[in-house]
C-alpha cells in the first residue's frame, strides 16, 4: 500500500495559525481541523487545563490573602522600625 499522496496546494490554502510565537511573529503553521490554532498552541485535542484544575494550585504564594498578609508584616516591620529609631534617637 502506497501511502495518501497529500495535494500541495490545498494544504497552502489550509487556515493558519497565527498564534503570536516567542519571536513576536504570527505561527503560520496550519490549524487543526474545525480549531483556530494549531497542534503546538492549543488546537489539539484535550490541550489545556481541566476546568477546575487545583493541581496548578501549587504553593499560593501569589494569592490575594497572602499578598494582604505580607504587606500586613511589611507595615508592622516598618512601624517597628520607626519605634526603635525614635527610642535611639532620645
Amino acid at each position: 500500500m502506497r501511502p495518501k499522496q497529500r495535494d500541495p496546494l490545498r494544504l497552502n490554502q489550509a487556515p493558519r495559525c497565527h498564534a503570536q510565537t516567542r519571536r513576536g511573529t504570527p505561527c503560520q503553521q496550519a490549524a487543526v481541523g474545525g480549531r483556530k490554532r494549531c497542534r503546538m498552541h492549543g488546537g489539539a485535542e484535550g490541550s489545556g487545563s481541566p476546568t477546575g484544575n487545583r493541581k496548578a494550585f501549587k504553593h499560593g504564594r501569589y494569592s490575594a490573602e497572602t499578598i494582604a498578609k505580607r504587606r500586613m508584616v511589611a507595615a508592622l516591620l516598618r512601624a517597628c522600625r520607626d519605634q526603635l529609631g525614635a527610642m535611639c534617637d532620645v
